[in-house]
């Protein structure tokens, strides 16, 4: 250790790398879908309160797939608000009725060369000049990544699973743009057409991939492509109303969660670990408990190892729009000393990153202490 450095004694508890959330949405967790779309003041304090306590959940690090979360990032990095580390991809880059268009029926029709409203700033585009505009847009205030919507979502009201919202024109402008920018483009995607086309336009990683088939699957890990992977908690699609549409695309995505791990397993897919948490506290709170949840299909070191070092190989490939150079995921020499201290022997029992505020004695990012409860 460094001179002056300060001793701690684990004491034979277990140190491991802080965790890492691949698939978050910082700014669409403490509001609702009306105040992530109101005042950006309250949404930014909200999150930034949020931000506490995911850090306080052992997570150091959050890959920010879809929301304005720069001011956010800035307030964290600059120790303004305790929080992540956060990769920020800007907007959700959508189509009119594409996943993420969350406009009322009323806002229609919208004007070519018209008034914008606010979903339209956030990144609905409808051309391959208007992907380049907006993408551009995300790289200037310092997006790490892109994020597209290829394909329907569950949360969006106007966007059904079925239909492939990009053109192969328009994703291509998008992987053109973040390749000249050193780094990549994420896509939401379900079905097999929608991650077919992605592939095909040079998208890295596909989000969820749900409803894929075997074939799909296959290409997937051919073409070396990322596969970001959510177990979606039972509590998240039973809290859609009945009835509602959102519900029965739900009902429709739930049964392929599983599948797709085991395809992911099967073709030996590099497979990232997120939770994909929107507009509500309770269920963030269960973060850890979702990645609990991997035991149905990996063992407890295998399920460590994708939410530390495996998502921080996902995240290196923001190559030079990287806002954290340096190794993240594991602990070595050299690596950055994001690190957690637990009570007990996670790789023998996964359920104690479920409960943080016992179990996670310290909790260290960037090597400042912002938990630890064994010195006081």
């Amino acid at each position: 250790a460094a001179e002056g450095a300060q001793r701690i004694a684990g004491n034979g508890r277990t140190l491991m790398p802080g965790l890492i959330d691949a698939h978050w949405h910082a700014m669409l967790i403490a509001s609702t879908p009306a105040e992530a779309m109101g005042d950006i003041g309250f949404a930014n304090l909200a999150a930034g309160d949020e931000a506490t306590d995911t850090l306080m959940r052992g997570f150091t690090t959050v890959r920010d797939v879809g929301g304005p979360v720069f001011g956010l990032k800035r307030a964290i990095d600059q120790g303004i608000v305790a929080g992540p580390r956060i990769y920020p991809s800007g907007a959700m880059i959508t189509v009119t009725s594409g996943h993420g268009d969350f406009r009322q029926l009323s806002d229609l029709p919208r004007t070519i060369g018209g008034l914008f409203t606010p979903m339209e700033r956030n990144g609905v585009v409808d051309s391959p000049d208007e992907v380049r505009l907006r993408a551009r847009e995300q790289f200037m205030q310092g997006a790490a990544l892109l994020k597209l919507t290829a394909g329907g979502g569950v949360s969006s009201p106007h966007s059904p699973l079925d239909v492939t919202t990009f053109t192969e024109p328009e994703l291509r402008a998008a992987v053109e743009i973040a390749e000249n920018w050193g780094t990549y483009v994420a896509a939401h995607a379900f079905t097999s057409d929608a991650i077919r086309k992605a592939v095909a336009a040079g998208v890295k990683c596909i989000e969820h991939g749900f409803l894929m088939d075997e074939a799909t699957a296959k290409l997937i890990a051919e073409k070396d492509v990322w596969l970001s992977l959510q177990p979606l908690p039972e509590l998240m699609r039973t809290g859609l109303r009945e009835g509602s549409v959102e519900r029965a695309k739900a009902d429709e995505v739930w049964p392929g969660i599983g599948r797709t791990y085991e395809l992911a397993k099967k073709y030996k897919i590099k497979t990232a670990w997120g939770t994909d948490v929107l507009f509500s506290r309770a269920l963030a709170k269960q973060q850890g408990a979702i990645l609990a949840s991997l035991v149905r299909w990996y063992t407890p070191a295998e399920a460590l190892v994708m939410a530390t070092g495996t998502n921080a190989e996902l995240l290196a490939l923001s190559g030079l729009r990287n806002p954290y150079p340096g190794k993240l995921g594991v602990i070595e020499e050299g690596a950055l000393a994001d690190l957690l201290l637990v009570e007990g022997n996670p790789l023998e029992n996964l359920d104690l990153v479920a409960d943080p505020a016992n179990n996670f004695k310290i909790i260290m990012k960037d090597g400042l202490i912002y938990k630890n409860t064994l010195t006081q």
